[in-house]
Protein backbone atom coordinates (compact mmCIF):
# COMPACT_ATOMS: atom_id res chain seq x y z
CA UNK A 1 0.00 0.00 0.00
CA UNK A 2 1.22 3.49 -0.83
CA UNK A 3 1.14 5.75 2.20
CA UNK A 4 0.03 9.35 2.26
CA UNK A 5 3.58 10.67 2.40
CA UNK A 6 4.58 8.37 -0.46
CA UNK A 7 1.77 9.82 -2.59
CA UNK A 8 2.85 13.35 -1.70
CA UNK A 9 6.49 12.69 -2.53
CA UNK A 10 5.63 10.86 -5.76
CA UNK A 11 3.38 13.72 -6.84
CA UNK A 12 6.23 16.17 -6.30
CA UNK A 13 8.70 13.94 -8.15
CA UNK A 14 6.39 13.36 -11.12
CA UNK A 15 5.55 17.05 -11.41
CA UNK A 16 9.19 18.18 -11.44
CA UNK A 17 10.15 15.22 -13.63
CA UNK A 18 7.57 16.33 -16.21
CA UNK A 19 8.81 19.92 -16.02
CA UNK A 20 12.49 19.08 -16.53
CA UNK A 21 11.63 16.54 -19.25
CA UNK A 22 9.64 19.18 -21.12
CA UNK A 23 12.43 21.74 -20.87
CA UNK A 24 15.15 19.32 -21.96
CA UNK A 25 13.06 17.93 -24.82
CA UNK A 26 12.42 21.46 -26.07
CA UNK A 27 16.13 22.27 -25.93
CA UNK A 28 17.10 19.10 -27.82
CA UNK A 29 14.21 19.52 -30.26
CA UNK A 30 15.08 23.12 -31.10
CA UNK A 31 18.66 22.11 -31.91
CA UNK A 32 17.41 19.25 -34.05
CA UNK A 33 14.76 21.43 -35.69
CA UNK A 34 17.37 23.92 -36.90
CA UNK A 35 19.25 21.15 -38.73
CA UNK A 36 16.03 19.69 -40.14
CA UNK A 37 14.89 23.11 -41.31
CA UNK A 38 18.13 23.66 -43.23
CA UNK A 39 17.98 20.20 -44.79
CA UNK A 40 14.30 20.08 -45.72
CA UNK A 41 13.05 23.60 -46.31
CA UNK A 42 16.20 24.58 -48.22
CA UNK A 43 15.63 21.60 -50.53
CA UNK A 44 12.08 22.59 -51.35
CA UNK A 45 10.16 20.50 -48.79
CA UNK A 46 6.96 21.78 -47.23
CA UNK A 47 6.37 22.71 -43.61
CA UNK A 48 4.26 19.55 -43.22
CA UNK A 49 7.29 17.38 -44.02
CA UNK A 50 9.36 19.37 -41.55
CA UNK A 51 6.77 18.79 -38.80
CA UNK A 52 6.54 15.10 -39.68
CA UNK A 53 10.30 14.64 -39.36
CA UNK A 54 10.31 16.61 -36.11
CA UNK A 55 7.62 14.39 -34.60
CA UNK A 56 9.40 11.21 -35.72
CA UNK A 57 12.62 12.37 -34.05
CA UNK A 58 10.91 13.14 -30.72
CA UNK A 59 10.83 9.57 -29.26
CA UNK A 60 14.60 9.26 -29.48
CA UNK A 61 15.03 12.72 -27.94
CA UNK A 62 12.69 11.81 -25.07
CA UNK A 63 14.59 8.55 -24.51
CA UNK A 64 17.84 10.49 -24.15
CA UNK A 65 16.54 13.11 -21.72
CA UNK A 66 14.37 10.80 -19.59
CA UNK A 67 17.06 9.70 -17.06
CA UNK A 68 18.47 13.23 -16.90
CA UNK A 69 15.04 14.69 -16.17
CA UNK A 70 14.39 12.05 -13.49
CA UNK A 71 17.74 12.82 -11.84
CA UNK A 72 17.22 16.60 -11.96
CA UNK A 73 13.66 16.33 -10.65
CA UNK A 74 14.73 14.09 -7.76
CA UNK A 75 17.55 16.44 -6.77
CA UNK A 76 15.27 19.48 -6.89
CA UNK A 77 12.46 17.90 -4.85
CA UNK A 78 14.80 16.38 -2.25
CA UNK A 79 16.74 19.63 -1.89
CA UNK A 80 13.52 21.63 -1.43
CA UNK A 81 12.08 19.18 1.12
CA UNK A 82 15.36 19.27 3.04
CA UNK A 83 15.77 23.06 3.09
CA UNK A 84 12.12 23.45 4.15
CA UNK A 85 12.70 20.83 6.91
CA UNK A 86 9.89 18.59 5.66
CA UNK A 87 12.15 15.55 5.48
CA UNK A 88 13.52 16.37 8.94
CA UNK A 89 10.00 16.43 10.40
CA UNK A 90 9.06 13.17 8.69
CA UNK A 91 12.23 11.49 9.91
CA UNK A 92 11.47 12.73 13.44
CA UNK A 93 8.16 10.81 13.30
CA UNK A 94 10.07 7.58 12.78
CA UNK A 95 10.56 7.36 9.00
CA UNK A 96 13.95 5.82 8.22
CA UNK A 97 15.85 6.59 4.99
CA UNK A 98 14.83 3.13 3.75
CA UNK A 99 11.18 4.02 4.33
CA UNK A 100 11.56 7.42 2.70
CA UNK A 101 13.15 5.84 -0.35
CA UNK A 102 10.07 3.72 -1.03
CA UNK A 103 8.35 6.51 -2.96
CA UNK A 104 11.54 7.09 -4.96
CA UNK A 105 11.63 3.37 -5.81
CA UNK A 106 8.08 3.61 -7.16
CA UNK A 107 9.06 6.71 -9.11
CA UNK A 108 12.13 4.96 -10.51
CA UNK A 109 9.99 2.03 -11.64
CA UNK A 110 7.71 4.44 -13.51
CA UNK A 111 10.73 6.02 -15.24
CA UNK A 112 12.13 2.56 -16.08
CA UNK A 113 8.81 1.48 -17.63
CA UNK A 114 8.64 4.66 -19.71
CA UNK A 115 12.25 4.17 -20.83
CA UNK A 116 11.50 0.54 -21.73
CA UNK A 117 8.46 1.49 -23.84
CA UNK A 118 10.52 4.11 -25.64
CA UNK A 119 13.65 1.99 -26.10
CA UNK A 120 11.98 -1.25 -27.17
CA UNK A 121 8.98 -0.01 -29.16
CA UNK A 122 8.57 3.69 -29.93
CA UNK A 123 12.16 4.60 -30.83
CA UNK A 124 12.77 1.66 -33.24
CA UNK A 125 9.39 2.26 -34.91
CA UNK A 126 10.02 6.00 -35.29
CA UNK A 127 13.53 5.44 -36.64
CA UNK A 128 12.21 2.94 -39.20
CA UNK A 129 9.55 5.36 -40.37
CA UNK A 130 12.05 8.22 -40.40
CA UNK A 131 14.42 6.19 -42.57
CA UNK A 132 11.60 5.26 -44.99
CA UNK A 133 10.46 8.86 -45.32
CA UNK A 134 14.04 10.06 -45.78
CA UNK A 135 14.50 7.51 -48.55
CA UNK A 136 11.27 8.60 -50.22
CA UNK A 137 12.27 12.26 -50.13
CA UNK A 138 15.73 11.46 -51.47
CA UNK A 139 14.03 9.84 -54.47
CA UNK A 140 11.42 12.55 -54.91
CA UNK A 141 12.77 14.63 -57.75
CA UNK A 142 9.72 16.87 -57.79
CA UNK A 143 10.64 18.12 -54.33
CA UNK A 144 14.37 18.33 -55.04
CA UNK A 145 14.50 19.92 -58.49
CA UNK A 146 11.05 20.71 -59.86
CA UNK A 147 10.45 23.93 -57.94
CA UNK A 148 9.01 26.65 -60.12
CA UNK A 149 10.37 30.18 -60.06
CA UNK A 150 13.12 29.55 -57.50
CA UNK A 151 16.88 29.21 -57.71
CA UNK A 152 17.83 26.02 -55.89
CA UNK A 153 21.21 24.44 -55.16
CA UNK A 154 21.03 20.62 -55.37
CA UNK A 155 24.79 20.46 -54.87
CA UNK A 156 27.71 22.69 -54.01
CA UNK A 157 28.49 25.14 -56.87
CA UNK A 158 25.43 24.01 -58.86
CA UNK A 159 22.43 26.30 -59.43
CA UNK A 160 19.20 25.19 -61.07
CA UNK A 161 16.16 27.23 -62.14
CA UNK A 162 12.98 26.54 -64.08
CA UNK A 163 10.37 29.15 -64.92
CA UNK A 164 7.47 26.74 -64.93
CA UNK A 165 6.13 23.23 -65.55
CA UNK A 166 3.56 22.50 -68.22
CA UNK A 167 0.56 20.20 -67.58
CA UNK A 168 2.39 17.55 -69.65
CA UNK A 169 5.39 17.65 -67.29
CA UNK A 170 7.67 19.67 -69.56
CA UNK A 171 10.16 21.98 -67.84
CA UNK A 172 10.03 25.47 -69.35
CA UNK A 173 12.87 28.01 -69.56
CA UNK A 174 15.76 26.13 -67.98
CA UNK A 175 18.86 27.64 -66.38
CA UNK A 176 21.62 25.37 -65.06
CA UNK A 177 24.99 26.59 -63.81
CA UNK A 178 27.69 23.99 -63.13
CA UNK A 179 30.86 25.32 -61.48
CA UNK A 180 32.11 22.09 -59.91
CA UNK A 181 35.10 21.96 -62.27
CA UNK A 182 37.56 24.63 -61.05
CA UNK A 183 38.95 25.09 -64.58
CA UNK A 184 35.67 25.32 -66.51
CA UNK A 185 32.33 26.84 -65.57
CA UNK A 186 29.42 25.81 -67.79
CA UNK A 187 26.04 27.52 -67.97
CA UNK A 188 23.18 25.78 -69.75
CA UNK A 189 20.00 27.49 -70.93
CA UNK A 190 17.18 25.76 -72.77
CA UNK A 191 13.67 26.49 -73.96
CA UNK A 192 12.32 23.30 -72.43
CA UNK A 193 13.52 20.04 -70.89
CA UNK A 194 12.38 16.65 -69.65
CA UNK A 195 13.51 14.78 -66.57
CA UNK A 196 14.01 11.05 -67.14
CA UNK A 197 14.46 8.76 -64.15
CA UNK A 198 17.40 6.39 -64.25
CA UNK A 199 18.58 3.51 -62.07
CA UNK A 200 21.17 5.50 -60.11
CA UNK A 201 20.30 9.10 -60.97
CA UNK A 202 17.96 10.98 -63.32
CA UNK A 203 18.97 12.53 -66.62
CA UNK A 204 17.95 16.01 -67.72
CA UNK A 205 17.17 16.16 -71.46
CA UNK A 206 17.30 19.80 -72.65
CA UNK A 207 15.92 21.01 -75.99
CA UNK A 208 16.68 24.09 -78.10
CA UNK A 209 19.32 25.59 -75.87
CA UNK A 210 22.83 26.88 -75.47
CA UNK A 211 25.89 25.90 -73.43
CA UNK A 212 28.36 28.61 -72.43
CA UNK A 213 31.70 27.28 -71.18
CA UNK A 214 34.08 29.69 -69.45
CA UNK A 215 37.76 28.73 -69.23
CA UNK A 216 38.67 30.29 -65.90
CA UNK A 217 42.42 30.06 -66.57
CA UNK A 218 42.49 31.70 -70.03
CA UNK A 219 39.28 33.71 -69.53
CA UNK A 220 37.89 32.37 -72.82
CA UNK A 221 34.18 31.86 -73.41
CA UNK A 222 32.91 29.26 -75.86
CA UNK A 223 29.26 29.03 -76.87
CA UNK A 224 27.61 25.89 -78.23
CA UNK A 225 24.04 25.77 -79.44
CA UNK A 226 22.19 22.47 -79.41
CA UNK A 227 18.87 20.98 -80.42
CA UNK A 228 18.93 18.47 -77.58
CA UNK A 229 21.43 17.69 -74.84
CA UNK A 230 21.49 15.06 -72.09
CA UNK A 231 22.85 16.16 -68.70
CA UNK A 232 23.58 13.38 -66.21
CA UNK A 233 22.56 14.35 -62.68
CA UNK A 234 24.79 11.74 -61.04
CA UNK A 235 26.42 13.23 -57.97
CA UNK A 236 23.65 15.79 -57.60
CA UNK A 237 20.81 13.45 -56.68
CA UNK A 238 21.20 9.88 -55.53
CA UNK A 239 18.17 7.71 -56.21
CA UNK A 240 19.70 4.50 -55.02
CA UNK A 241 17.91 3.11 -51.99
CA UNK A 242 19.43 3.18 -48.58
CA UNK A 243 20.27 -0.51 -48.96
CA UNK A 244 20.23 -2.03 -45.47
CA UNK A 245 18.77 -0.85 -42.22
CA UNK A 246 20.42 0.18 -38.99
CA UNK A 247 20.36 -2.03 -35.87
CA UNK A 248 18.58 0.79 -33.99
CA UNK A 249 15.54 0.28 -36.25
CA UNK A 250 15.07 -3.41 -35.38
CA UNK A 251 12.96 -4.95 -32.64
CA UNK A 252 14.75 -6.11 -29.51
CA UNK A 253 13.82 -9.76 -30.09
CA UNK A 254 15.38 -9.65 -33.56
CA UNK A 255 18.56 -8.11 -32.15
CA UNK A 256 18.86 -10.77 -29.45
CA UNK A 257 18.62 -13.58 -32.02
CA UNK A 258 21.20 -11.85 -34.25
CA UNK A 259 20.65 -14.31 -37.09
CA UNK A 260 22.85 -14.40 -40.18
CA UNK A 261 20.07 -12.85 -42.27
CA UNK A 262 19.83 -9.95 -39.82
CA UNK A 263 23.58 -9.47 -39.93
CA UNK A 264 23.47 -9.40 -43.74
CA UNK A 265 20.54 -6.98 -43.73
CA UNK A 266 22.18 -4.49 -41.39
CA UNK A 267 25.82 -5.09 -42.27
CA UNK A 268 26.51 -5.32 -38.52
CA UNK A 269 28.21 -8.11 -36.61
CA UNK A 270 26.53 -10.32 -34.00
CA UNK A 271 28.38 -8.45 -31.27
CA UNK A 272 26.92 -5.12 -32.41
CA UNK A 273 23.36 -6.47 -32.62
CA UNK A 274 23.43 -8.14 -29.22
CA UNK A 275 25.07 -5.07 -27.68
CA UNK A 276 22.30 -2.84 -29.04
CA UNK A 277 19.62 -5.09 -27.51
CA UNK A 278 21.18 -5.21 -24.05
CA UNK A 279 21.94 -1.50 -24.19
CA UNK A 280 18.19 -0.88 -24.32
CA UNK A 281 17.64 -2.95 -21.19
CA UNK A 282 20.55 -1.26 -19.44
CA UNK A 283 19.30 2.24 -20.26
CA UNK A 284 15.87 1.39 -18.84
CA UNK A 285 17.46 0.09 -15.61
CA UNK A 286 19.49 3.29 -15.36
CA UNK A 287 16.20 5.16 -15.37
CA UNK A 288 15.36 3.30 -12.16
CA UNK A 289 18.77 3.69 -10.55
CA UNK A 290 19.47 7.36 -11.28
CA UNK A 291 16.73 8.96 -9.11
CA UNK A 292 17.50 6.56 -6.27
CA UNK A 293 21.16 7.63 -6.25
CA UNK A 294 20.20 11.30 -6.26
CA UNK A 295 17.77 10.87 -3.37
CA UNK A 296 20.08 8.72 -1.26
CA UNK A 297 23.02 11.09 -1.72
CA UNK A 298 21.04 14.12 -0.53
CA UNK A 299 19.99 12.30 2.65
CA UNK A 300 23.60 12.23 3.84
CA UNK A 301 24.69 14.81 6.37
CA UNK A 302 21.29 15.93 7.64
CA UNK A 303 20.06 19.52 7.79
CA UNK A 304 22.36 22.50 7.36
CA UNK A 305 21.65 26.19 6.88
CA UNK A 306 24.24 26.13 4.10
CA UNK A 307 22.11 23.68 2.10
CA UNK A 308 23.08 20.38 0.54
CA UNK A 309 25.22 21.64 -2.32
CA UNK A 310 28.06 19.28 -1.46
CA UNK A 311 25.66 16.33 -1.65
CA UNK A 312 24.31 17.59 -4.97
CA UNK A 313 27.84 17.80 -6.36
CA UNK A 314 28.53 14.31 -5.06
CA UNK A 315 25.35 12.97 -6.69
CA UNK A 316 26.37 14.46 -10.04
CA UNK A 317 29.83 12.90 -9.74
CA UNK A 318 28.26 9.55 -8.84
CA UNK A 319 26.00 9.76 -11.89
CA UNK A 320 28.99 10.46 -14.14
CA UNK A 321 30.83 7.44 -12.73
CA UNK A 322 27.79 5.19 -13.24
CA UNK A 323 27.48 6.34 -16.85
CA UNK A 324 31.18 5.66 -17.44
CA UNK A 325 30.79 2.14 -16.04
CA UNK A 326 27.71 1.61 -18.22
CA UNK A 327 29.58 2.76 -21.32
CA UNK A 328 32.55 0.54 -20.50
CA UNK A 329 30.26 -2.47 -20.05
CA UNK A 330 28.55 -1.82 -23.37
CA UNK A 331 31.93 -1.60 -25.08
CA UNK A 332 32.79 -5.02 -23.65
CA UNK A 333 29.62 -6.52 -25.13
CA UNK A 334 30.41 -4.95 -28.51
CA UNK A 335 33.72 -6.77 -28.41
CA UNK A 336 32.26 -10.12 -27.27
CA UNK A 337 28.52 -10.80 -27.27
CA UNK A 338 28.98 -13.78 -24.95
CA UNK A 339 29.84 -11.29 -22.19
CA UNK A 340 26.40 -9.65 -22.42
CA UNK A 341 26.14 -9.50 -18.64
CA UNK A 342 28.71 -6.68 -18.74
CA UNK A 343 26.02 -4.40 -20.18
CA UNK A 344 24.44 -4.32 -16.71
CA UNK A 345 27.55 -3.38 -14.78
CA UNK A 346 26.44 0.26 -14.60
CA UNK A 347 22.93 -0.39 -13.23
CA UNK A 348 24.30 -3.00 -10.81
CA UNK A 349 26.92 -0.56 -9.54
CA UNK A 350 24.22 2.09 -9.20
CA UNK A 351 22.00 -0.18 -7.10
CA UNK A 352 24.90 -1.11 -4.82
CA UNK A 353 25.87 2.54 -4.44
CA UNK A 354 22.29 3.52 -3.58
CA UNK A 355 22.09 0.76 -0.96
CA UNK A 356 25.38 1.92 0.54
CA UNK A 357 24.23 5.55 0.65
CA UNK A 358 20.93 4.62 2.31
CA UNK A 359 22.82 2.50 4.84
CA UNK A 360 25.05 5.47 5.69
CA UNK A 361 22.05 7.80 5.86
CA UNK A 362 20.36 5.44 8.32
CA UNK A 363 23.44 5.65 10.60
CA UNK A 364 23.45 9.35 11.58
CA UNK A 365 25.95 8.62 14.36
CA UNK A 366 28.61 8.28 11.67
CA UNK A 367 28.14 11.98 10.86
CA UNK A 368 27.45 13.23 14.39
CA UNK A 369 30.92 14.57 15.04
CA UNK A 370 31.06 16.38 11.72
CA UNK A 371 27.58 17.81 12.24
CA UNK A 372 28.45 19.03 15.73
CA UNK A 373 31.53 20.72 14.36
CA UNK A 374 29.42 22.44 11.71
CA UNK A 375 26.91 23.64 14.33
CA UNK A 376 29.73 25.13 16.43
CA UNK A 377 30.98 27.02 13.39
CA UNK A 378 27.48 28.31 12.67
CA UNK A 379 27.05 29.40 16.29
CA UNK A 380 30.34 31.24 16.22
CA UNK A 381 29.27 33.03 13.07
Amino acid sequence: MIGRFDKYLMAQLLMLFGFFALVLVLVYWVNRAVVLFDQLIANGQSAAVFLEFSVLSLPNVVRIVLPIAAFAGTLYVTNRLTTESELIVVQATGFSPWRLARAVVYFGLIVAVLASILGHFLVPASLRQLAVRSDEIAQNMTARLLTEGQFIHPSDKVTFYIRGISPQGELLSIFLSDARDPNTQVTYTAREALLIRGEAAPTLIMFDGMAQALDTENRLLSVTRFDDLAFDLSGLVDLAGRGGIRPQELATSVLLRASESTQALTGASRNTLVSEAHERFGNALNGFVVPLIGFATLLLGGFSRFGVWRQIFGAICALIVIQMITRAGQDIVQSNADLWIAAYLGPAAGVLLAILLLFLASRPALFRSRRAHAFRNEGAA
